[in-house]
């Protein structure tokens, strides 16, 4: 509801937990089962995908068989801890933020240390790996490919960085067996829990 409110402009409070805790003491709801949880590091892997919203252009094109004009798109990003399967982080944007840009405000929602970090190549660069490393310190290890066109950096050959031994080990032995060895082949998870998500929530949004 923040991501909502930020993104029409309001400045406005949103009720907390606590708020929406003594307002629920008469609402009955069926038993659930707990969640899992886990008190350790946390293994975050993220991803975003669009949602397009679905308003006053698409309601015009289904009345009057007009062509909208400018189709509005939003992007709901999404952290999985892959230790407990929970979401740990998530916002809403529009759609030309960038994912690296995004990365700030997510795991600002992550109270804990994160040890282990796995993104696609959208988030290949230097401005994500400093941040993680001045986040989480030098212990993170980050798990993202470089793109078909990625080069080696000057000094690979004396003080090879991770991205180095990534960029040698797949032309080496090549991008499946990279994705196998380094556990990149976990980023499908998140992909699965967007489409779980879309299900619920369906993949327009309508306010």
């Amino acid at each position: 509801m923040r991501s909502v409110a930020a993104l029409m402009g309001f400045d406005i409070a949103v009720p907390d937990f606590s708020t929406l805790s003594r307002r629920s003491k008469g609402l009955a709801l069926p038993s659930t089962k707990s969640r899992a949880t886990t008190s350790g590091p946390v293994h975050l892997v993220v991803d975003s995908t669009g949602l397009k919203v679905f308003g006053e252009g698409e309601w015009l094109e289904n009345k009057h068989k007009t062509k909208a004009k400018r189709n509005r798109w939003r992007k709901l990003h999404l952290g999985l801890n892959l230790v407990s399967g929970e979401i740990v982080c998530s916002d809403l944007t529009v759609d030309d933020v960038g994912d690296p840009t995004a990365l700030l405000g997510l795991l600002d929602q992550i109270g804990g240390p994160v040890e282990k970090f796995i993104a696609d190549g959208a988030y290949d660069g230097t401005p994500t790996r400093d941040l993680l490393a001045t986040r989480f310190g030098e212990i993170v290890e980050v798990i993202i490919p470089p793109p078909k066109t990625a080069v080696a950096s000057p000094q690979s050959v004396l003080v090879p960085s991770v991205r180095d031994r990534y960029i040698a080990e797949i032309q080496t032995k090549g991008r499946m067996a990279w994705q196998k060895s380094t556990g990149y082949n976990k980023h499908g998870r998140a992909e699965t829990q967007m489409g779980r998500r879309k299900a619920v929530i369906g993949p327009k949004l309508k306010a």
